[in-house]
Parts: structure tokens; sequence; C-alpha cells
């Protein structure tokens, strides 16, 4: 019956590492109902001796009335019998709760669909919990089911499992194993004797003999077994949680995560990424906003934030090619590399954008970031992918940080655009590979939107043309799937769906086009609030990226924006469709018009030179302003400050501690080591001697010196007035100080005690005299008096422990009596 419940205390304290994942707490007590329903039926299955391969089935059967009474009482006989209709509203709510867990991003609404696959998992870790450990005597294999709890946050969450809660599950585990050893030993083995421990010293411990002859067999005492297991298993939890923060931080290596690092033959540190098109539509689908950042640039503009690129197509949906972040690619080591395909003649608008991140954001290892980056002053380890400028780390989150980014955005214009060449050497192939599976019927469309396109930039401008105008497609956050079936469904059929369809669309069409494309993830521009720029989850977004040579990677905009899609969508500027001219026409100027600015540049009057466009539009001039930040010597002393405060900790409890006895000779921390004098003095009335009394006692052990248990103070004063040849003051100071604690002792009539603290101060003076120099520093820096009190007030702190369990002893030996 201890198993079974020591059993549920385990899995319900596991469960508490879940909380991250629920937003709400219906989730928390229709799992507590669950444990508890699961216990129930162990402790009957116990006490009428059932089969232990009964219980289990008992246990099913009860968490079964008990989620039947709680989600579907209304179809239920009597509200808990389960029924026919009570069974198919059951597999309704697990069929939305296991749509809704596919929809939303962490932490989830606790719906009712979530909260029973929540409290059904639980109860049905707690029926393998119970089956293992109080059925099979397996309890440490118990330990695997409540794993599988803690594995569900940890895979999830990129953030480690909160310390609390940790301890709470290892409490728990912890508990169910002394409860097994306890059960074990209490047949056949023996007590163990510990320190402080007099139940087991006591003649209780004569108990873990066994009885002879043929009256009832005694249980052996297994109280001083189960102290000692709590013991170590408090002392392993604590060195869990303590020892990792005071080792260095070590580089994850896994064959399962996406691996980071230069070019060369090492092995790179790794970062574990998450699904982003999972992460997109998790948050689009959140029930209520939230916000996600908060930025300001210098031109006051909304602009995209990119978060992943992704390259490749298998035929399901794009992915991204693992990244590569080399030391030199650090953030704090300079200008970023340059953007691919960005030309020295291209026109770029130099940017400074601010962006602060919310503290509620635990899911980002990815820096949200307007392209093309150029530069960043961000704290932590950033590195930067050579080929698509994504910033990440390996060992930092973004939450509630606050960085700078300097861009040099291209400018460029309709006529730009059609006059660049169509050679690709420079770009990677894999931007325009597809699947051989891909279906006819889609390579067709393509061939048919663009027929009549004269440069692979009208083709990208008719594409997206097509998903905004011309193809009447829909907004709509409800569609699921994708694959080449739904995006046959999507282009030719339904034409219903949201960002994700239509980004994944264009930048297949695009590559049938000849056009290289990827799938850019991260944000819209926000909406504008007071001085600044606010992003929430509902700004989520996923667009395509075209390849253009003279000026990189362009974002274009292929879902409806506004009241109909998209809300903060924005279409670039140079996507809109120019109308067409005839050779007729732009032979022919008309009267009072003036040539464009690439027209003029064809005069030499009005060429402008090269040297004005490097200052103006260069990539390399889009810097950061000078970092005025606290320099790297200010925080290594404020770091050596902090440390030697740390450190200062016990001199600076002595120091209060003498102080105020001094100063009032009433006031102490701690009976001096002769717990009898205090006691006498305090209640005799001389509080201010027994306040002397400690405060020499401190002093003798803060240099080394030892006062015997049953020396007087008459005979301590004689002994060390003659071992460290004291002077006549030290030794008459001494000797008031011995004579006045003998007078409250033990006469009737103490007398006038009259002030002490000149004696006080002469005599550790004259002891400090007495010793080395290097015992005088450390009587003043770490003063063993205060260090015997820390460890005094660990050793109460277990002894607390140690308190209930001696309570319970009595107890049960006044039963027995």
């Amino acid at each position: 019956m201890r198993l079974s419940v020591s059993s549920a205390v385990a899995v319900f304290a596991a469960a508490i590492l879940l909380y991250p994942l629920f937003s709400g707490g219906a989730w928390f007590w229709t799992s507590l109902g669950a444990v508890l329903a699961v216990l129930l039926a162990g402790l009957l299955g116990s006490r009428l001796s059932v089969p232990a391969w009964a219980v289990p089935l008992a246990g099913l059967a009860a968490l079964w009335i008990f989620l039947t009474a709680v989600f579907a009482s209304g179809e239920a006989w009597a509200a808990v019998v389960p029924t026919k209709g009570s069974v198919l509203e059951l597999a309704r709510l697990l069929a939305t709760g296991w749509t809704d867990i596919q929809r939303f991003a962490a932490p989830v609404p606790a719906n009712d669909g979530i909260t029973l696959l929540t409290a059904g998992g639980v109860g049905l870790i707690a029926i393998a919990v119970d089956l293992l450990a109080a059925r099979l005597r397996r309890a440490a294999l118990a330990g695997l089911p409540l794993l599988a709890l803690a594995t569900v946050p940890a895979t999830i969450l990129p953030d480690p499992i909160s310390w609390p809660a940790f301890i709470i599950a290892a409490l728990g585990f912890t508990n169910l194993l002394i409860a097994d050893g306890r059960e074990r030993v209490g047949h056949w083995g023996r007590a163990v004797l510990v320190r402080r421990t007099r139940a087991a010293a006591g003649p209780s411990a004569g108990a873990a003999a066994p009885s002879s002859g043929d009256g009832p067999r005694e249980r052996a005492d297994t109280g001083g077994l189960r102290l000692s297991g709590k013991r170590i298993g408090f002392a392993a939890i604590a060195l869990a949680v303590l020892l990792p923060a005071a080792l260095p931080a070590m580089e994850p290596v896994s064959f399962f995560t996406f691996g980071v690092g230069g070019r060369g033959n090492g092995k790179g540190n790794t970062i574990s990424i998450a699904d982003p098109i999972a992460n997109l539509r998790g948050q689009l689908d959140l029930p209520e906003r939230r916000t996600v950042l908060t930025y300001t640039s210098s031109d006051d503009r909304p602009r995209y934030l990119r978060m992943y690129a992704l390259d490749k197509f298998d035929g399901q949906q794009f992915g991204m090619t693992q990244p590569k972040g080399a030391p030199e690619n650090r953030t704090d080591n300079g200008p970023l590399p340059p953007p691919p395909g960005l030309g020295s003649a291209a026109k770029v608008s130099n940017v400074v954008t601010n962006i602060h991140i919310s503290d509620e954001i635990a899911e980002l290892s990815f820096l949200p970031l307007p392209y093309p980056p150029r530069q960043i002053r961000v704290d932590g380890d950033w590195r930067a992918d050579v080929d698509t400028l994504m910033v990440f780390s390996t060992q930092d989150e973004a939450a509630g940080l606050e960085y700078e980014v300097a861009t040099s955005e291209p400018q460029p214009t309709s006529e730009q655009l059609e006059n660049l060449p169509e050679a690709r050497e420079a770009v990677d192939p894999r931007y325009l590979r597809l699947p051989d599976n891909l279906p006819p019927e889609i390579a067709r469309l393509a061939g048919s939107i663009t027929a009549d396109a004269r440069s692979p930039y009208e083709a990208a401008v008719k594409i997206q043309q097509f998903f905004t105008k011309d193809g009447h497609f829909t907004y709509d956050l409800r569609t699921q799937g994708h694959g080449n079936s739904a995006l046959k469904d999507f282009l030719l059929h339904s034409r219903v769906g949201f960002c994700e369809q239509f980004a994944t669309s264009m930048a297949v069409l695009a590559r049938l086009a000849g056009i290289p494309s990827r799938v850019a993830i991260g944000y819209t521009g926000g909406t504008k609030l007071g001085e600044s720029w606010t992003v929430s989850t509902g700004d989520s977004h996923s667009w395509p990226e075209l390849y253009f040579d003279g000026v990189g990677w362009l974002p274009f905009e292929p879902t409806p924006a506004g009241s109909l899609g998209q809300g903060s969508a924005r279409v670039p500027e140079y996507t809109q469709p120019r109308p067409r001219s005839t050779s007729s026409e732009a032979s022919t100027p008309t009267p009072g018009a003036t040539g464009s600015e690439d027209d003029g540049a064809l005069g030499p009057q009005n060429r402008r030179n090269p040297r004005e466009l490097d200052r103006e539009g260069l990539v390399a001039t889009g810097g950061l302003p000078p970092d005025d930040s606290m320099p790297l010597a200010a925080k290594i002393g404020i770091g050596v400050a902090a440390l030697l405060l740390f450190l200062l900790i016990p001199a600076g409890i002595r120091l209060v501690t003498r102080s105020r006895r001094v100063r009032t000779l009433g006031w102490k921390v701690a009976e001096p080591s002769d717990e009898l004098t205090a006691r006498v003095a305090v209640t005799a009335g001389h509080p201010s001697v027994a306040a002397a009394w400690a405060e020499l006692d401190d002093v003798l052990l803060d240099h080394g010196m030892a006062r015997g248990p049953s020396e007087t103070p008459r005979a301590l004063a004689r002994r060390l007035a003659r071992e460290y040849a004291f002077d006549a003051d030290a030794s008459a100071a001494i000797t008031s100080i011995a004579s006045a604690v003998e007078r409250v002792l033990f006469a009737r009539d103490p007398g006038r005690i009259g002030p002490m603290k000149q004696d006080l101060r002469t005599v550790r003076r004259a002891l400090a005299a007495t010793v080395p120099r290097g015992r005088r520093v450390r009587a003043v820096l770490l003063p063993p008096s205060t260090l015997r009190r820390l460890r005094l007030m660990g050793e109460r702190l277990l002894d607390g422990f140690d308190l209930l369990e001696t309570i319970r002893l009595r107890r049960a030996a006044q039963k027995g009596a």
C-alpha cells in the first residue's frame, strides 16, 4: 500500500514538468484527478489481494470512469458509467485535442481536447509506474515511464527544464526508491545506524534481529535506513542542480541535430532547430496575439524580419540546409560576410534597426533580422551563415535580448531588374532543384503564367500577380497539409491557403521558370504603436525570396494582404508591374517630359562620379554607430568586485556579530560552545555576561585556540595568561571576564557587573599578537566561528527531516505499547 501511494506521488511530481507546455491550470487538476483514480484502484486491489495482473486492468477502468465523468458526463449513464455515446464523445475530444496539438505552439491552450489527452497520458503512466513498483517490485524500472514525462518538455521546448520542477520530480522518484527499499529491508534486513539519530541507536535497534520461536516475526527497524537514503538522495539532487552551474559550458555534439561549424574538418558546434513550418502555423493559430518583439529604425519604416531561409524542396515541403557558423563569422568580429549576389554598383539604403525581443518568447535561437544584415551588435555567441546570412547561436537564446543591426537593403527599380543579365553561375544549383515526381500539371501552369515574359523579373512579377489578382486565391488559416497532392490542389483546385502555401507555391513556380528561389520565414513589419513598431504572433509570416544577379535575393509577396489576407503583409514597390510602352512611344519624347534617372545617366553631363556612388550606395557604408557600452575591463572589474563581496560574506557576518555584542552586550547570534554557561547567564538576568562569553569563545576559535569542554572560566584565564605570556593588562582583562562569568554562575548575589567592552578588546588584541599573520588574516576574512555557524545551519536543516521521522517513530512505538 505504501508503494502505491509513493508511485502516485512520483507520477504527479514528474507531471509538474509539463507546466511550460500549457497556458492555464485545467490540465493540472485533471491530471491530479487521473492519478488519484489510479491510486484508489491500486489501494483497493492491494486491500482485496487482487492478483498483480488484474490491478492495472482495474486502474484502466477507474481512469476510464474518471475521464467519462469529467469530459462526457452528459452522455454517460448516471454521469459516470460509460455508454456508447460517452465513448464517441471521448473519441471526438481525443481527435480534436490531437489536431490542436499539431496546430498550436507551446504553450498551448488547455481546452477540453488537449486536457483529455494530457490527463489520459498521465493516468496511463501512473498505471505503468504502479505496475512496476508496487506489483512487480521493480521500483528502479519505474523511472522509465517517469522519464517519458520529462522527455516531452525536453524535446518540445528549447529551454532546459527549470530546476525547481526538476527537484520536485527527483524528490518524488527518490521517495519511491526509499519506500521500495524500506519494504524490502523491512522483511529481512537490519537497521543502519546514522549520526544524530537516537531512534536507530536506542533499544529499538535491537528489533533488527529476527525473532525466534513460533511467535510473530518482528519487522526490522528501517528508520535509520530511511534517513540514510534521504540524505543520499538529497545530496545527489543538490549535486545534480548545483554542480552543472559550477562547471564550464560544453559544446553539444549530436547525431540528430544540424551541425554548425566552419568549412574545415572539425566537428563544430551543434544546434537543435525546431520545424519552422510547424512553428509558423502554431503561432498563426494561437487564439490570442502575443507580443514577439518591438523595434525602431533610422528611417521609421516597417520591414520584414527574417529568421529562417528554406532552400530544399523534397516534394513535401521546404526544408533548411544545415547552417554554417565558423568562428570568424561571429557577430562580435565586425561586419558579416557580404550578401550573395549583391553587386557593388547596386544602389542600397543603409538603415540601423534596434530590436528588442520579448521575455515571453522562448523558442528563438535564430535572430529576427531585416535582410541583408551587414553588422550586428548583440551580446552572446551569435554567428552568421555565409550562404543565407541567418544569424543563430548554439548556446544563447534570444528571449529578452536587445540588439542593433545595420542593413544595406537593395533599392532596385523595375527598369533595372528587367535589364539584369540572366547568367547565374554564382548561385548554388540547389535553389533550382525540384523533385522528379512533381506533377506535370504544375509545370504546365508555370509555363502558361510566364509564357510571354521577356525577362526573369517579368516572369516573377507575373507569378506574383497570379496569386494576388489573376488566380482568385483566398487566404484561410484552416488549410492543412503539404506535399505534391496538397500543392496541386492549392494551385489548380481549391486555391485556399495561408502564407505557407502561397510562399511555397510561388517558390516552386519560380524554379520551374528558371528563377532561383527559396522560402523565408519570420515576421512582417508589424504595427506602429507610439514610437516603435510592435510585432506579435499574428505577424508570423512566410514569403518567397528570388535571386537576381547584381542585386542578390529579393523578397516577393504572393500572400493577399489587408483585411482579407495577412493584415500586415506589404507588396514591395519593385514587384509592381509597370505599363508597357510601344517602340514609337519610347522614341518620341513627350513635351514637358523629363528623362528617368537611368536615361539621364547616359549623358556625360549627367553621369555621376563613381566615387560618389561608392559613398552613397556601396554596401560597405552600412555600419553601426560607435559602441558606447561598458568596456570589457569595466565588466571584468565588476565581476571581480562581486566575487570579492561574495567571499567577504563570512567576514561581514562576523563583524556584525561582534559589533552588536560589544555595543549592547545583550545580543547574540548563537550560544557559545558551553551552552550551560550561556543558559545560566541569560536566566540569571545577566545577558551581557553571556554575550561576552560567546564573543570570547568565537575569538578563541578564530585564532585557532581551543577551550576544553570541562575547563572552568578561571582555569581558562590562567592557562591563556601562562601559555601566551599575557602582559599585566591582558591578564587582568581575561581574569575580569572569567570572574564575572563565575559569579553569575555560582554566586547567590553576583554583585555589580561592570562593562566588559574594553576587557574584550584587550584580550582580542593579546590573542592576535600571539599568532602568525596568516592566521590573523584568516580570522578577519574567513573567520572559523562564522563558517562553523553556517555548517551547523546546514546540519540543522537535515535534522529537520530527521525530526519528522522521529515523530513518526515515536507514534509507532506508542501504538505498539
